[in-house]
């Protein structure tokens, strides 16, 4: 299990990365050819949009056909949008790219997530894996964004000019190869059948078990946390006159804390329970929220960045954990893809939003009211445990 798992963490970090390198670009050339906050934001919703619609069927796709082909068209759907932003960097193909990109990670992490929950036994075993698992996502969120602005102010002509974004995107148009290579050659697993008599299969039903909705809940909270970081930081930077370089650094070390924390994570679970794990988080996001706005430029902002990765990377491995737990075995794709779909709900208007009060009331009230609304949510997330046995 372990040298399958290694395969697949490898493999979904290439494709993560060229998301997450693409998706810090784009703001950032947006910005430059003189696009507001608020246009940056719809641009970044579009990275969630396709998500929206396609993590549903992609989960019940996943369910029927497995690993292979969901993550086969994931890699050739990123990298055609990655290559488009490539030859035509202006605002309408940056859309594309983003939609083509975001949908190609989406539809590709249900079917690993899928695929891993399968291969784990037992609530502890799906802790570790899952710890594991979420270590490539975490460290692709470093490789990407740093890559992609050491080549935006490096490879062109002059610091961040079009050539330079040119480079960045043909970088992150590679990077899904990478994946399919480490990908293609893992076993598929055994189909799990519905029991007889069960019935036909309604979106409805999983939505009616409490623990469902509540786990729903607390994952869109957490998932605004991302979202309300990877967009304000770049415009918080730009404000303060920091360079690519600096802004992907920031990012990158909110990434690579993530990463090094997952580390410890498959030790750690032993002793703490999935809803311990996400509601002690919940409450130190909250007060990382609320001084991240005073700090004066890339030192301070890169340690709050450290900071809430540290915290925020504990989050999903657990929240998966618990979604194994709570759901059908047969229906575990199709349960990952509604979670998946209403947190990218979320993330298709929150820029927008995040970006609209940014340009009425400034950065600052935009962490403080996400900051509140997280630490409100820690009291559900106390109450998020499966029923024993499970």
């Amino acid at each position: 299990m372990r040298r399958q798992l290694a395969r697949l963490i490898a493999g979904q970090m290439f494709l993560h990365a060229c998301m997450a390198g693409t998706r810090m670009a784009v703001p950032l050339l947006a910005l430059k050819q003189g696009y507001s906050a608020l246009a940056v934001g719809v641009l970044l919703s579009c990275f969630a949009l396709t998500s929206v619609f396609v993590s549903l069927p992609a989960g019940r796709w996943a369910d029927r056909r497995g690993l292979h082909r969901p993550v086969a068209f994931s890699v050739g759907l990123a990298c055609a949008g990655a290559a488009l932003a490539a030859l035509w960097p202006v605002f309408a193909v940056l859309c594309l790219a983003a939609l083509a990109t975001g949908g190609a990670t989406g539809i590709a992490v249900i079917a690993l997530q899928r695929h891993v929950g399968k291969m784990a036994h037992g609530p502890q075993q799906l802790k570790e894996a899952f710890s594991w698992l979420s270590i490539g996502p975490a460290v692709s969120n470093f490789v990407g964004p740093v890559a992609a602005g050491l080549l935006i102010d490096h490879a062109g002509q002059a610091p961040a000019d079009e050539w330079g974004f040119r480079a960045a995107f043909i970088l992150m148009a590679i990077l899904p190869l990478v994946t399919w290579g480490w990908i293609r050659h893992a076993p598929e697993l055994p189909r799990t059948l519905p029991p007889e008599g069960s019935g036909s299969r309604r979106t409805m039903d999983l939505l009616r078990e409490p623990l469902m909705r509540r786990l729903l809940a607390v994952n869109w909270l957490l998932a605004s946390c991302w979202d309300v970081h990877t967009f304000m930081v770049p415009v918080l930077g730009h404000e303060k006159n920091l360079s690519a370089s600096e802004v992907g650094g920031i990012l990158g070390a909110f990434a690579i804390a993530a990463a090094c924390i997952r580390l410890f994570l498959p030790w750690f679970s032993r002793f703490v329970q999935e809803h311990q794990v996400v509601s002690s988080a919940m409450v130190a996001t909250a007060l990382i929220f609320s001084v991240y706005p005073f700090m004066p430029g890339a030192l301070g902002m890169g340690l709050c960045s450290v900071l809430l990765g540290l915290v925020l990377g504990t989050v999903q491995p657990m929240i998966m954990s618990t979604l194994h737990q709570i759901t059908p075995p047969h229906r575990h794709g199709e349960a990952l893809g509604l979670r998946l779909m209403a947190i990218n709900a979320s993330s298709v208007l929150m820029p927008a939003l995040f970006g609209a009060a940014g340009a009425l009331a400034g950065v600052a009230p935009v962490f403080w009211v996400v900051g509140l609304a997280v630490g409100l949510g820690a009291r559900p997330a106390w109450r998020l445990r499966p029923p024993e046995g499970h």
